[in-house]
């Protein structure tokens, strides 16, 4: 389903180049004479530039995004590391208490038995901390990546002032680590909305 979702994204975006493509091309005479022949990439170009950036790329060598990369990979690594320490604790444990009773080390049955229960208990203890710390990873993790994307964009907006990008693309196949939209910035006036839903109620037609 999501490989299907990053498709129908993808066909969208190469719809709306298109349709800005076949509007501008059919405009003549929008820009001033500069000393040649005014074409229909000249007027696309100067009317409505578009730009991409490749996610992949960005993330990788952005040094903010390298931070936080890296802060998530030292809490995992104290997680793993605390889980490790525990699990090697417990199996000692068990160990011994097979080593005592295998031996006849324990002076009842039932003191025997309560001592598998304990180590059962740590046994499901050290299971529900697991979860609970790769529960609390996915969450700060996904925080990084909202962290992430909200300051690409704001910074993004802010770079724009002096390009007048109108669109700006995402040209990956990552979409999931910054943003699900292949549109990372694009100027309200191309917003069609709803101008399409206008014309598609107007084209529907109501079962009868």
């Amino acid at each position: 389903m999501k490989n299907v979702n990053y498709v129908i994204n993808g066909v969208l975006a190469v719809a709306v180049i298109i349709l800005f493509i076949m509007q501008f091309s059919g405009k003549q005479g929008v820009l001033p004479s500069s000393g040649h022949s005014a074409t229909a990439s000249d007027d696309f170009t100067a009317s409505m530039p578009v730009a991409y950036i490749d996610i992949d790329t960005l993330v990788e060598k952005y040094y903010f995004s390298i931070d936080l990369r890296e802060q998530i990979l030292k809490k995992q690594e104290d997680m793993r590391a605390v889980i490790s320490q525990q699990a090697r604790k417990l199996q000692a444990d068990y160990e011994s208490f097979q080593y005592k009773l295998k031996n006849g080390a324990f002076a009842t049955q039932q003191r025997a038995e309560q001592e598998q229960e304990r180590l059962q208990k740590q046994n499901q203890e050290l299971e529900d901390l697991d979860q609970r710390l790769s529960m609390n990873l996915i969450e700060e993790t996904r925080q990084v990546h909202m962290q992430l994307r909200d300051t690409i964009i704001s910074y993004l907006n802010e770079y724009n002032r002096d390009k007048n990008f109108q669109i700006i693309f995402s040209n990956t196949s990552n979409f999931d680590l910054v943003t699900p939209n292949p549109v990372l910035l694009a100027n309200k006036p191309y917003n069609i909305t709803n101008e399409v839903v206008e014309y598609l109620n107007k084209r529907w037609t109501a079962p009868r």
